[in-house]
């Protein structure tokens, strides 16, 4: 299908395009010409992919020299290669519209576990091992050996592509996780170097958020991506705790006593390795620092926000650049912060009062704490101690040096002698958490062109803005065309004995809230057919109300109606759990899944057409207000963005809340109820962050309902959506075609002028 979108040609995949897409081209074409930053919130299940691929590649294609880049980020292996399937659809259509295909080059990028083809190392469970074994057959060193000594083992796969990969380029195409195996296997090349060597040449790259937000990643994969790029950042709802997370790092007792394993081991290999070889390992050194510094200075594109621009000017210092004088440095820091744990009650400081604590009773300067990091990875390469998982207990120390000793602001650590959860055990941490999001967004915003937040629950969206400290040029709330309402939110405030539901800490455990809510649950399994989905603020209120559930006899009688499946914290449950779901309602015996706001079911599952026709979320999915390190942000977040406490905590949880509750909807042949089991949803700060395109078709008089008069209205729906429709009573309601595409652009255009 061929359209004009303000004027630029394009290509769409399918026959009818629909009005919000259109709307949302447009708006993302005015962000990439004013090339700046932009925020798109669009409905579930709308087709937002579909239409950024296709403006965003017809934009390439028009302005190569103005957009050479797409970086594509999204949070799961799923929903990446979900995205690089739909640009293979778009790259289809265009050899049928204009009878070639657009010589791009598109690949997907993830971690060694999900694309290598070793036939023993592929075999491990767990990235950190994948990863390992991968250094043991890979490193240079390893290869030298190999060289004098061919019983040395390495990987063909790697040798392969080091031989004739790097000469030959990857061919143009669209490459997802498995195209990139298939094609690797065919060739004897290692998928996961061929991915990180094209991803520099590539028009189009897919990944995980980490790759550009996390820095320790950022500065081996996407270092080098030019300005004239733009970003997108898919299901961007939660993009603010990305950033933090990957800023933070928790250290308890069981890692600094790892680490003490660490540096002995260390210390051995020291005193193994000769002493020329531990030269020539600090003059190596030294030479990468100076060419990180010259590299700077002719303006390269890096992002290291871990060890900044003003660290790289400074000379190494000397107590740290022999090996053994690191080493020694190391024990005394991981001493210091042993007795830093040996608390008896919570300790909550600043960077810059730990740094003055640290120098006073050990005689430990800032400026070598900052290199620690740094030291540690040419000390452990040099050693050829390539087994990384070993070794990272002491580098998760390193890395806590090197960020405690570079950032004074935007961070607090806090020492808690117990768990928040369980009081009466033993078990100190030192929470070193970022508290502002910027410090890792920020090089992301200032480097590339444009950068797109978009999701289906990014309401209110002056909030992220707030967060992270940026201006887009274009803000885009769209709703969803529909020829008959095909989604049915409702707020259930009471129970048929009038007594008000609410997951309120004071009420939650009331006798006859617990019973309320599973009436609720109970009835909705009576009329509702296939498979239901009902969300949780947390595990803990999960379990207590399933118990008293089963003691009521409540479950017996959900039982009856639907085989019941809960989400656990174990990924192989649920992932059993998911597929037992699937099968229930794919025979027709249909099922509940009790799942958890915040848990993975929230956020990567779609319960699309059978799989779930209504959705329940049972409360307002409240963060545990009781955690030192939230109440710690919410302060900073008051001091420095003027984010009121009470404002955040509520933007927070109707955030997950719709989130929840948009898994029903993933398509405009979907349909699916949505209930808000708690009588707060009714309230006008709570409603009205709710996204745009749930609250139209919430009404003031669906706002406060009895169960039974759910029930009724849930009926009264069902049979509805039981009704025929045909595509004819969609198009120029729902569905557009090219016609009446171009029709709306010239009356846009001649209401412009």
């Amino acid at each position: 299908m061929r359209l004009t979108v303000d004027g630029l040609p394009v290509i769409f995949p399918y026959d009818h395009v629909y009005p919000e897409q259109y709307a949302y081209m447009l708006e993302l074409k005015r962000t990439l010409d004013a090339k700046g930053h932009g925020v798109l919130e669009m409905p579930s299940g709308t087709g937002k992919t579909a239409s950024l691929l296709s403006l965003i590649v017809a934009y390439h294609l028009v302005h190569k020299h103005e957009l050479q880049k797409l970086i594509y980020c999204s949070r799961t292996v799923q929903e990446i290669n979900k995205a690089v399937d739909e640009l293979k659809k778009l790259l289809e259509v265009y050899q049928k519209e204009v009878g070639y295909v657009p010589e791009i080059l598109a690949l997907a990028l993830s971690a060694r576990k999900n694309l290598c083809i070793h036939p023993e190392v592929s075999r491990e469970e767990e990235g950190k091992l994948v990863d390992s074994q991968c250094h043991k057959l890979t490193a240079s060193f390893v290869r030298e050996r190999r060289s004098e000594d061919s019983s040395v083992p390495v990987c063909l796969f790697y040798e392969g592509f080091d031989e004739r990969g790097r000469k030959q380029p990857l061919p143009p195409g669209v490459y997802n996780l498995n195209d990139l195996k298939s094609f690797g296997s065919e060739k004897g090349w290692c998928p996961y170097f061929l991915a990180r060597y094209a991803v520099e040449h590539a028009n189009v790259v897919v990944f995980n958020y980490s790759y550009l937000l996390d820095p320790k990643i950022a500065e081996t994969v996407s270092k080098t991506f030019p300005k004239k790029s733009v970003v997108v950042f898919d299901e961007a709802h939660n993009i603010d705790n990305v950033c933090i997370e990957a800023m933070s790092v928790n250290i308890s007792r069981r890692t600094l006593d790892r680490c003490h394993s660490n540096l002995d081991r260390l210390a051995q290999k020291v005193r193994e390795a000769g002493e020329e070889k531990l030269r020539e390992e600090y003059q190596r050194l030294v030479e990468h620092l100076r060419q990180t510094r010259a590299n700077r200075e002719t303006d390269v594109q890096m992002a290291n926000p871990v060890l900044p621009d003003d660290i790289l000017q400074e000379a190494m210092p000397g107590n740290i650049r022999k090996a053994e004088f690191f080493i020694n440095f190391m024990r005394r820091f991981n001493e210091y912060l042993k007795m830093r744990l040996r608390v008896q009650h919570v300790v909550s400081e600043t960077p810059t009062y730990f740094l003055q604590h640290i120098h006073q009773t050990i005689c430990v300067d800032r400026k070598p704490l900052r290199f620690c990091a740094e030291r540690l990875h040419s000390l452990l390469w040099s050693l050829e101690l390539v087994d990384m998982g070993d070794f990272s207990p002491l580098r998760l120390v390193a890395n806590f040096a090197t960020l405690v000793a570079t950032y004074t602001k935007g961070f607090s650590m806090i020492i808690e002698p117990f768990q928040d959860r369980a009081p009466t055990i033993f078990n100190p941490v030192l929470h070193f958490s970022c508290m502002d999001p910027t410090l890792a967004s920020e090089p992301v915003f200032s480097r590339f062109q444009s950068v797109i937040l978009t999701s289906g629950t990014l309401s209110p969206i002056d909030i992220y803005c707030k967060l992270l400290n940026f201006h887009p040029v274009t803000v885009g709330h769209f709703t969803i065309t529909l020829a008959r309402p095909r989604v049915c939110p409702l707020v259930v405030s009471r129970g048929n004995d009038q007594v008000a539901i609410t997951s309120k800490f004071e009420a939650r455990a009331d006798t006859a809230v617990v019973r309320n809510y599973g009436n609720l649950l109970a009835s909705m399994c009576g009329v509702v057919p296939d498979g239901i989905a009902c969300f949780f603020p947390s595990y803990e209120y999960m379990d207590s109300v399933v118990s008293s559930w089963v003691e009521q006899g409540i479950m017996s009688v959900i039982q009856r109606h639907k085989l019941v499946f809960l989400e656990t914290r174990d990924s192989g449950e649920i992932s059993l759990a998911l597929r037992n779901y699937f099968s229930a309602c794919d025979n027709g015996r249909g099922a509940l899944l009790l799942a958890i706001a915040r848990g993975k079911v929230s956020e990567g599952v779609d319960f699309m057409h059978h799989y779930g026709r209504a959705v329940i979320m049972c409360g307002i999915p409240y963060v545990y207000t009781q955690s030192r390190l939230l109440r710690a942000r919410l302060e900073y977040l008051r001091d420095q963005f003027q984010i009121r406490e009470n404002d955040f905590l509520t933007f927070d949880a109707m955030r997950h809340a719709a989130q929840c509750v948009g898994r029903v909807l993933r398509g405009k042949t979907d349909y699916g109820i949505m209930i808000f089991a708690d009588k707060r949803f009714g309230r006008h700060d709570k409603k009205t962050k709710l996204p745009q395109w749930i609250q139209e078709h919430l009404k003031d008089t669906l706002c406060s309902l009895t169960t039974e008069e759910a029930v009724q209205i849930c009926k009264k729906f069902l049979r509805e959506m039981a009704q025929p429709t045909s595509q004819e009573e969609q198009v120029g309601v729902s569905l557009l075609t090219a016609e009446q595409v171009e029709e709306r652009e010239r009356k846009r255009l001649s209401g412009e002028s």
